[in-house]
């Protein structure tokens, strides 16, 4: 929210290096600190520094291009699935050769040397963690996040940061005549959108294990499977944003999701069922996102606070539908609670894009037929010596 005010008053460079910084630094600090309070300070941070960047980056494509981005929104939104892709791999290799500390006993153990030991490590706020692996995997994505907000830094020093506003004034501000309307259906779209594609992503794998007893390295495999397929569809995206119109593949989208959700449903128990629907799925999921952006850019301009309101819509669905399915999944362990979940959620995304769709166009054929005699009307006047 903070972020979307900001970017209609800043340059929007300077924005995203400034928070690309504070979410390095939060990177470097997140392993050492030795204290919960610390840390919860550290997160908030980091985590309003990419708040700033979802709303940012989604911003500054639609400053630079406007209703004629959809593959570099494509693009940008690609770059998240193969970051959520890759990081668990890396972490997974990064962490994957120190064994836990919980598994190694000390042969002289002392209850009061401990709590000596854990008194004086108290007093630090930071403090090297026994594993280094640890600090390796934050600090190297945390480097190469400062590489980035050095580049933008950079893009200050250039006239083409000089020239987005005047880009912007020169393709002309259009508004809806539902501006608001269609702003509070998208964030009840993304809403359910993103909620869903968290809880699957979040849960496949502790479903898969429990429900239906898969091995913890099949639903490893399951997991990535979803992931992707979603970062795949999501590359193969940007050329098809140069052919295919954002409505359209957002239909596409709805159709799959809602396809491969019912056989999910359906039968929840067949694990060639689960691999091949999953997949579908996270294929279906991938485009959702970014095309429904530049859909609604092709109708009427966001703005910083426009784009911020669907966003912590987004935000707000990421947050609250995995945290409530994860406490009924746990009460009804025997149900299908994630893929409920999951097909309710495309059921709704379904609903909402054709009334979205049938309001937008109501719009325009209302304003055509009263504002088009005027039109014509007034270069009629014009044209009279």
């Amino acid at each position: 929210m903070v972020g979307g005010v900001l970017f209609d008053y800043m340059n929007h460079f300077l924005l995203l290096g400034v928070s690309l910084l504070a979410t390095a630094v939060g990177l470097y600090l997140i392993p050492v600190c030795k204290t919960a309070t610390l840390l919860v300070a550290v997160m908030s941070v980091f985590g309003a520094s990419i708040g700033i960047l979802d709303t940012g980056g989604n911003v500054l494509i639609l400053a630079l291009w406007g209703d004629r981005g959809a593959p570099h929104m494509q693009a940008l939104h690609f770059s998240f699935a193969l970051g959520a892709f890759l990081a668990p791999l890396l972490a997974k290799l990064a962490w994957g050769t120190t064994a836990p500390a919980g598994n190694h006993t000390e042969p002289n153990w002392h209850p009061g040397a401990l709590n000596s030991s854990s008194e004086a490590h108290a007093r630090s706020l930071f403090g090297v963690p026994d594993d280094m692996n640890l600090v390796w995997a934050y600090a190297s994505i945390g480097t190469y996040i400062l590489a980035v907000s050095v580049f933008l830094f950079a893009l200050l020093c250039k006239k083409s940061s000089r020239q987005t506003k005047s880009t912007v004034s020169a393709q002309g501000s259009r508004r809806a005549q539902h501006h608001k309307a269609l702003l509070c259906l998208l964030f009840l779209f993304f809403f359910f959108y993103v909620g869903a594609e968290v809880t699957y992503g979040s849960y496949i794998f502790s479903f898969a294990t429990t429900h239906i007893g898969m091995e913890e390295s099949e639903a490893a495999g399951l997991n990535s499977i979803f992931w992707g397929t979603f970062a795949a569809c999501r590359g193969l995206a940007i050329f098809f944003a140069t052919c295919l119109q954002p409505g359209a593949m957002i239909v596409l989208s709805n159709i799959g999701s809602l396809v491969s959700s019912l056989f999910l449903v359906l039968f929840d128990k067949s694990p060639l069922c689960l691999w091949i629907a999953t997949s579908v799925y996270g294929a279906s999921m991938a485009t959702t996102f970014p095309s429904g952006v530049s859909w609604i850019e092709q109708y009427t301009t966001l703005s910083g606070k426009s784009a911020a309101f669907f966003v912590i819509g987004a935000s707000l669905g990421e947050m609250a539908i995995p945290a409530v399915i994860g406490i009924l999944q746990g009460q009804y362990p025997d149900l299908p609670v994630v893929l409920y979940t999951c097909l309710v959620s495309a059921v709704f995304t379904a609903v909402l894009f054709p009334v979205m769709y049938k309001l937008q166009s109501f719009s325009m054929f209302w304003g055509s037929k009263f504002l088009g005699p005027l039109t014509a009307n007034a270069e009629t006047i014009g044209s009279v010596p």
